[in-house]
């Protein structure tokens, strides 16, 4: 939460209760949330919030690089890194248990920003998912799977 009250601070943005609320869900987990999901959660803490409003929430942290959208689950996390213009922002996605690493890749970045100058194409978003499993379910697979 700190990195994300220096940015909003930093840039003049009010962080408002209901963006440090769910700035705050997306951060305590490790798995990417749909916005149903923090409804839910918000509800537990006896907040009754439309999910237009977190829909809203999650359009500006996402704007503003402080989450990002996982398009293959329709879900949503917390971003934990400082991306370069031509970093490619990579998620290692566990099929198993939901767990989501985000690392970038400036050398990809690079890479991809060529072949794209290459043919004329000027990329909107830089994000890659790849499916796989973690370490933690790779233990639990047999060790033929391995």
């Amino acid at each position: 939460m700190t990195r994300i009250e220096e940015i909003c601070a930093g840039k003049g943005m009010r962080l408002t209760p209901l963006r440090r609320k769910v700035a705050r869900i997306l951060a305590e987990t490790h798995s990417p949330l749909g916005a149903y999901e923090i409804v839910e959660r918000l509800a537990r803490d006896g907040e009754q919030t439309p999910p237009m409003s977190v829909y809203r929430v999650l359009d500006f942290l996402v704007a503003e690089g402080l989450a990002h959208r996982i398009e293959s689950r329709n879900a949503y996390l917390a971003c934990t890194h400082s991306h370069g213009d031509e970093d490619v922002v990579v998620f290692l996605i566990c099929e198993q248990c939901g767990l989501t690493q985000e690392v970038s890749s400036h050398a990809v970045g690079r890479d991809l920003a060529w072949a794209a100058r290459a043919v004329g194409f000027v990329p909107r978003q830089r994000v890659l998912e790849i499916a796989g499993f973690c370490t933690h379910c790779r233990g639990a697979e047999s060790p033929e799977a391995k």
